[in-house]
């Protein structure tokens, strides 16, 4: 099985903490959903045959887009891969553009997960990280969901913003719970270069919380949804038992995916390829015939790394055996070997013959994580 990643760049206005490429070049919409497909068509060999599991619009902002881009995408994938075997397909979505009839409208194409960037219900935090909707929005735009047929949605939070307390963050954990969604996605507020959070950190106009404040945060999170039935499934996911991102658990098992569009990334076990991250070059060199793209080949200690560092995020974690197996005995030993102090330790456990972290081990999964990686 397989998946497939779809970039959408277009964005009203840009969000002052986001790093991931986009861009407000709307009037380049069409020539995109063009490019688009023309890459889906000229890839089809790149999975393999392997059938297609997942299906993922991220962006950007995929809620941007017209009844008659998502015919496109969707004709074209269904004609080059086929979409027999599709268990999830998610659409990420900003609030304030799932309307009643845009929620109704998406109801008409294979959607059954909407994936929504809330973020917070804070509004004045919302306005200082340019959010184009408010809180009364995110609460409609979940009835929306809801009345359109939805039965799953995923809603993002961002802990650790500037000016955060532990009341308006258990607040925001409060009315998600509330809202009954099926999966929340919870991240500390990272400030990454170039965006222009750093660079209001940087000229000392906002504050980063203390890390006795994110370790707490980061606790009532786990107590909040804990209680509240979610099941803590990867360090950043919460989810209602068996309602975890198909799509997202693929990445962390190393399952194959298909990724188009500016910025996107594949990956087929033996090497990650990524598009370049600019709309105009990316449309110019799809038309002219030569896709403008890196490619990285994985050695076996790339591959060891990824699946220490990604399976140990999860709940599943990872298997000593299976790092035998794929991996050799050398790195099998080293992995044995460096899991023992945290062992040891409390902080990890080793269960059905898998290596997780514990509650405690969560705290400290990086440094784990890092001890745990080879290098010759």
């Amino acid at each position: 099985m397989a998946g497939i990643y779809i970039h959408i760049p277009f964005c009203k206005t840009r969000c002052i903490y986001c790093d991931f490429y986009s861009t407000t070049r709307s009037e380049l919409k069409r020539s995109y959903i063009r490019a688009l497909c023309t890459e889906l068509k000229e890839r089809r060999e790149y999975l393999e045959g392997e059938p297609i599991k997942t299906i993922y619009l991220g962006g950007g902002t995929p809620s941007q887009l017209a009844p008659e881009d998502f015919e496109e995408i969707f004709r074209t994938i269904r004609e080059v891969y086929g979409m027999e075997h599709a268990e999830e397909i998610t659409l990420e979505a900003n609030p304030d553009d799932l309307t009643e009839a845009y929620a109704t409208m998406l109801r008409s194409f294979p959607f059954d997960r909407i994936s929504m960037g809330i973020q917070t219900f804070d509004d004045p935090t919302l306005r200082l990280l340019n959010r184009r909707h408010d809180a009364r929005q995110a609460l409609e735009a979940v009835e929306h969901c809801r009345q359109a047929g939805f039965r799953n949605i995923s809603i993002d939070l961002i802990y650790g913003l500037p000016g955060e307390t532990d009341k308006r963050w258990l607040h925001d954990l409060q009315q998600a719970v509330a809202l009954g969604v099926e999966h929340i996605s919870a991240y500390h507020l990272t400030y990454e270069e170039g965006t222009r959070i750093h660079e209001m950190l940087q000229s000392h106009r906002i504050r980063e919380v203390d890390e006795e404040s994110s370790v707490r945060f980061f606790t009532t999170l786990m107590d909040t949804l804990g209680a509240a039935g979610y099941e803590h499934y990867e360090i950043s996911n919460f989810c209602k038992p068996g309602l975890h991102s198909r799509h997202n658990t693929s990445y962390w098992q190393g399952i194959p995916y298909l990724g188009c569009g500016p910025s996107a990334h594949s990956y087929n076990r033996k090497e990650r390829e990524w598009n370049v991250a600019s709309l105009e070059a990316y449309i110019r060199s799809v038309e002219s015939g030569e896709r403008l793209h890196e490619t990285e080949p994985l050695d076996p200690n790339t591959r060891y790394n990824e699946y220490v560092m990604t399976g140990l995020r999860t709940r599943q974690g990872i298997s000593p055996e299976e790092v035998e197996r794929t991996f050799g005995t050398a790195r099998s030993q080293y992995c044995t070997h460096a899991a023992t102090p945290y062992l040891k330790s409390g902080s990890l456990k080793l269960e059905e013959g898998r290596l997780r972290l514990t509650r405690q081990g969560i705290f400290v999964s990086d440094g784990i994580i890092s001890d745990l990686m080879f290098i010759e």
